[in-house]
């Protein structure tokens, strides 16, 4: 069997472990896997994405299909009919916490990695040969690159770019970029399964955040996890403002929880939403109290929060608006609405912290 490019990725050998695990005489067997609900639009592309793969070893792909509103299943039951490497697999809960496990003991016995995937990603045709190789010449348990979100609608486009500059989701690598190395988590991430299964897997308690924390407990398990920019991915953003809000709602509330759980995985990153959604109410009834007293220097006061940071988003969606490939006017008028709808939405979704509704409902 062809050895692996060895030329894809800087070495890093730790001592012992899973991690000092190398593969040298033939390509390992990937199982590519996904939890896809409500994807009818979206998972004939992400599937087939998958299945022109340039890699020389064994390939599968493992769906875990929830109940939907769409025709998700008919789509995922015809991929597998007409291909015999994909598996579809019954994930009645929704949950991807569940789903991506039912994947993982789906998978075939030999397969070594676990490469995930979604029903909203394409993946370039040597995306798993770049991870393949990344795992073995770094010796990580984990690697992963950048999420490159594009659009297709204006809405979509502007998403996209929120979603890849600083000012919309925060500055980690997998979204604005930066060196190879190490780093504290991996965007779906192509990981060594022995690595995932001595630690358990995805907690199927968490709906949201659980890639996050697997990341975080392969971590403190003595494994290093690497970021390589040149694995990039295609991901497809929310279609409406609505779907963003819901989403990121929903993500925020699951952010409160794993900080609940662990306050000592609790950055600014994370605080700054609820901070300025708190900030922004304080502003509010200042404005409203100064009003009802005529006491302009109140109102001033509560206004001044505000008012700062509409110019801060202006400024930011004016850079954002600006970078290669310039955004055109439509999306442009429509950028400010989406980066303050993520802040809000997250933010006023971990102030509000989980719901029964929240842990109940699985949809993105």
């Amino acid at each position: 069997m062809e050895k692996l490019d060895r030329a894809a990725a800087p070495v890093h050998r730790p001592g012992g472990g899973p991690s000092a695990l190398r593969w040298t005489e033939a390509p390992p067997g990937v199982a590519v896997v996904a939890c896809v609900r409500d994807e009818e639009a979206y998972l004939a592309e992400a599937v087939a994405s998958v299945l022109v793969q340039d890699y020389c070893g064994p390939l599968r792909l493992v769906l875990a299909v929830g109940p939907s509103h769409d025709a998700t299943a008919q789509v995922a039951a015809e991929l597998a009919a007409a291909d015999p490497r994909v598996v579809v697999v019954d994930n009645p809960t929704g949950s991807r916490s569940v789903g991506l496990n039912l994947a993982t003991e789906h998978a075939a016995g030999d397969d070594q990695v676990l490469l995930r995937v979604d029903g909203h990603t394409v993946l370039p045709a040597d995306y798993v040969t770049r991870a393949v190789a990344t795992l073995e010449h770094t010796g990580a348990v984990g690697v992963g690159g950048l999420m490159h979100p594009v659009g297709t609608s204006t809405l979509q486009r502007a998403a996209a770019r929120a979603m890849s500059h600083p000012a919309g989701i925060g500055a980690a690598s997998f979204h604005v970029g930066g060196e190879a190395g190490p780093s504290e988590t991996v965007y779906l991430g192509a990981f060594r399964r022995s690595a995932v299964e001595a630690v358990g897997g995805y907690d199927p308690s968490l709906v949201r955040a659980e890639d996050w924390e697997l990341c975080l407990r392969l971590r403190r398990a003595g494994g290093l996890l690497w970021f390589d920019p040149a694995l990039q991915v295609t991901y497809r953003p929310r279609r409406t403002l609505r779907a963003v809000a819901k989403q990121f709602w929903r993500t925020g509330m699951w952010r409160r929880e794993v900080i609940r759980r662990d306050p000592s995985t609790a950055s600014v990153r994370y605080l700054a939403p609820p901070a300025l959604v708190l900030g922004l109410v304080a502003s509010a009834l200042l404005v409203a109290g100064g009003a009802l007293a005529a006491l302009p220097a109140v109102v001033a006061l509560g206004a001044a929060l505000p008012a700062a940071y509409v110019v801060g988003v202006v400024a930011a969606c004016a850079h954002a608006t600006g970078r290669r490939p310039r955004l055109g006017l439509r999306e442009a008028v429509v950028l400010p609405a989406v980066v303050v709808t993520m802040h809000l939405a997250w933010g006023a979704g971990f102030v509000r912290g989980l719901t029964a509704r929240a842990v109940a409902d699985h949809r993105a």
